[in-house]
């Protein structure tokens, strides 16, 4: 088995609290009306547990009112002036939580093994298909799981976090 555990590129990361449908209907009108400028519209992932890729962005669902924006760290501020002008007075928190977080990728066939070695989910396909996203534990540490394809995993961990959670990856990818 040839598993890669590596770090993530460097990501812009938003956390956004409102009413996601009408979060999503106000973005759409002024990302709808700008459609040729960059970045592209944003839209939000209103299915539970399942990310959105809309452009270089992605909206993983981690509630019914709750989302994380990654992107590219360069459109970071661009993304949240546009998100903060398109929200308005809408009832809405948008925070940069960029430095809080570092991206962890797994690949390979026993990438969802390695992740059940700490984190309780049933990472089968059928359980969890290539979009699934959710908030769980690894060990001891909060993350943030979300399989892009059948063997790929991304995990976002807090940074004071991250030795924890590379030592014991790099332990089940041992075993």
């Amino acid at each position: 088995m040839a598993e890669a555990i590596t770090a993530g590129a460097p990501q812009a990361a938003y956390s956004l609290r409102a009413d996601l449908a009408a979060a999503q209907t106000a973005l759409a009108a002024v990302w709808g009306a700008a459609a040729d400028t960059v970045p592209p519209a944003l839209q939000l992932s209103l299915s539970p547990c399942r990310a959105l890729v809309s452009g270089s962005w992605t909206a993983l669902w981690l509630g019914p009112d709750e989302q994380l924006l990654v992107g590219p760290r360069a459109g970071g501020p661009t993304m949240a002036q546009r998100v903060e002008s398109a929200l308005g007075t809408l009832p809405h928190s948008l925070v940069d939580v960029s430095h809080r977080q570092l991206a962890i990728e797994l690949n390979g066939p026993a990438a969802g093994v390695i992740l059940n070695s700490g984190c309780p989910l049933d990472l089968d396909l059928k359980a969890a298909p290539e979009g699934f996203c959710c908030r769980t534990v690894f060990g001891k540490a909060e993350i943030v799981l979300w399989r892009h394809a059948e063997h790929e995993f991304q995990i976002q961990v807090w940074r004071s976090f991250l030795p924890y959670v590379t030592g014991l990856l790099a332990l089940a990818a041992e075993e």
